[in-house]
């Protein structure tokens, strides 16, 4: 039975790693007669994998199938793939950053020790191109993924935009990622309270655990959630403007780190902005380019209007 076993995964091994094999070089390979390697053809089918009869010759191809089956990787497609997903992690790679993290954990857990030395080696004497934003560790990263898919609280220190430093415990929900930069949203034990965390901020305290029932998002939309909590919610003033333009331009000037768009039609969008200085907002919305009308809080609507009047007077108006 073991053989058996062993010989099924050598056979799924040789049927990944080229494209056709007739029923002649299986059965070299294997060391075995060619009736096996169709009885053994026929055990992969049964469980699930999609072998296929080359067309024209005597032999056989693994198709593609409705479901991704395990595949087998030799040693440097195991290290090529986890240096990929490493660098997609990073963000080099737009719009895959999330679901390359959860795959390197999935993909990390399993790497015996000596590719786990290849990887480091390899990332060790890679030197990227600088990054303009802050640059998280992978093993971060895969640490506070892991926490989400298990529903394990995760402890560790974090430090806050003032320098100051304190450890939290929380129940990751899930990551997002914004441009150069990672946020986790998770339950703060302590505060009874979502909150979300700049990930470049935190090192996790292992080990994490213990286990924790999922509790009902804050909002279902996450992103737009984490837009606000970090461009408007943490700010003494919390701006409310219409941009006189279409939302789809408006996103090309504002990025979700430093303000949150809705749409109101066509030619227009709402922006939600913070800051704990009304001078940084009015310049912050007139630097964009747009026409727009503030209409909260009163006091950078009264503000503007003293800004507007010492411009115009600065101009000679």
């Amino acid at each position: 039975m073991w053989e058996t076993s062993a010989r099924l995964l050598r056979l799924l091994s040789l049927l990944q790693a080229r494209r056709d094999w007739s029923g002649a070089e299986l059965a070299e390979r294997l060391a075995v007669t060619p009736r096996t390697v169709r009885r053994d053809i026929e055990r992969l089918r049964a469980l699930g994998y999609p072998v296929l009869a080359a067309a024209g010759t005597a032999g056989y191809r693994l198709g593609a199938g409705t479901a991704l089956p395990p595949l087998l990787l030799d040693d440097d497609e195991a290290v090529a793939i986890a240096m990929g997903l490493r660098t997609a992690a990073g963000g080099s790679i737009t719009g895959i950053e999330e679901t390359s993290v959860r795959a390197l954990a999935k993909l990390e857990q399993l790497l015996p020790s000596r590719l786990r030395h290849r990887v480091n080696a390899l990332q060790s004497a890679t030197v990227p191109m600088a990054n303009t934003g802050p640059t998280v560790d992978p093993a971060t990263l895969t640490t506070i993924a892991a926490a989400c898919r298990d529903a394990l609280r995760l402890r560790f220190d974090y430090r806050t935009h003032d320098g100051t430093t304190s450890v939290r415990t929380t129940e990751p929900h899930r990551m997002v990622h914004a441009g150069r930069r990672w946020y986790l949203v998770g339950w703060d034990v302590d505060r009874q309270d979502w909150r979300t965390y700049r990930v470049d901020r935190l090192e996790p305290r292992p080990p994490t655990g213990p286990r924790f029932t999922p509790r009902t998002p804050p909002e279902p939309d996450l992103s737009g959630y984490t837009s606000r909590a970090i461009s408007t919610s943490a700010y003494r003033y919390q701006a409310r403007f219409t941009l006189h333009v279409g939302i789809e331009t408006a996103s090309e000037r504002i990025s979700p780190t430093t303000g949150t768009l809705e749409p109101l039609d066509e030619h227009s969008c709402t922006l939600y902005a913070g800051s704990n200085s009304l001078d940084e907002l009015a310049i912050y919305v007139t630097t964009k380019g747009f026409g727009f009308q503030v209409h909260e809080p009163a006091e950078l609507v009264d503000h503007v209007r003293t800004l507007a009047a010492r411009l115009a007077a600065a101009a000679g108006g």
